[in-house]
């Protein structure tokens, strides 16, 4: 087993213009994490028994932290992005006041199937962020 997980990353709806206008990144993550205590206390680990597979919310601290070029306002909301929720019937809700939100896809599912930042991320995984502010 690798002691890194590679992942590809894809920002649209403008997004992309908050990571250096570029849409598709490939990232590359140890394949075991600690996490100690608040955003910035996420440790990375090479040793696969010393931690745990990262997840969608390691993946967001990892993103802000190494490609988010500006307004990470406009991108995260504490350890989660701004997201949508759909509802059935009813349209969609937006999760954080009135500000638009960010749909996002583990391998063209949305991540609410998959378990949300709760989603244990494997080598392979594309995980896509849209924009809902110009209507996603």
């Amino acid at each position: 087993m690798s002691d890194k997980i590679d992942l590809t990353i894809e920002f649209s709806g403008g997004l992309e213009l908050l990571f250096g206008n570029q849409r598709r990144h490939t990232v590359s993550l140890p394949a075991a994490v600690v996490q100690t205590g608040g955003d910035d206390s996420i440790q990375h680990h090479r040793d696969r028994d010393g931690g745990t597979p990262p997840t969608v919310t390691h993946l967001i601290h990892h993103l802000r932290t190494h490609l988010l070029q500006e307004r990470p306002e406009l991108f995260v909301d504490g350890d989660t992005v701004y997201v949508v929720r759909l509802s059935l019937g009813s349209g969609c809700s937006r999760h954080a006041g009135s500000r638009p939100g960010i749909l996002v896809l583990i391998n063209d599912t949305d991540w609410e199937l998959e378990g949300e930042g709760g989603y244990e991320l494997k080598s392979g995984d594309e995980i896509v962020f849209i924009s809902t502010l110009h209507g996603g």
